[in-house]
């Protein structure tokens, strides 16, 4: 008798572990084609956290660097910096890099990227487990 309700009890705690595992579901993920001459471009795509969780950084081995950045606009002059903290993901949100706004910054990119080509993203959180992303090298959406 008791084997089967230690059985129930640790299937049990097995479910609501899993049901309880964060994880980020990524939609939507682009990169730029690299302008004539520089090797920089901006990646997007939209987050949506299961719980309250942080990205906490990207890597690719199409660029030396790659940072998470805000752009903000104080005095009518827009200015970019990396978010050194991360990027918030609220728990149940949609949390969207687009041009004009958030996005990864790819820099010191190894060779041009052009539309067509696609590039894989690592993306790091505080919580979820990592994520590599396959995006497709060409223009964002306009939203």
């Amino acid at each position: 008798m008791r084997l089967p309700a230690l059985a129930l009890l640790c299937l049990g705690v097995a479910a609501c572990q899993d049901a309880a595992a964060p994880s980020v579901e990524i939609s939507d993920a682009v990169c730029r084609p690299t302008p004539n001459g520089r090797d920089l471009t901006g990646c997007y795509m939209t987050l949506a956290a299961t719980t309250d969780d942080r990205l906490v950084s990207v890597s690719t081995d199409a660029a030396g660097k790659a940072e998470i950045h805000e752009m903000s606009t104080a005095g009518g002059v827009m200015t970019m910096a990396e978010m050194t903290d991360g990027l918030p993901l609220p728990a149940g949100e949609v949390t969207a890099l687009q041009p004009g706004g958030n996005h990864i910054m790819l820099m010191q990119v190894t060779a041009p990227l052009a539309e067509g080509d696609t590039v894989d993203l690592a993306l790091t959180f505080a919580d979820a487990a990592p994520v590599t992303v396959s995006a497709r090298v060409g223009n964002p959406a306009v939203n």
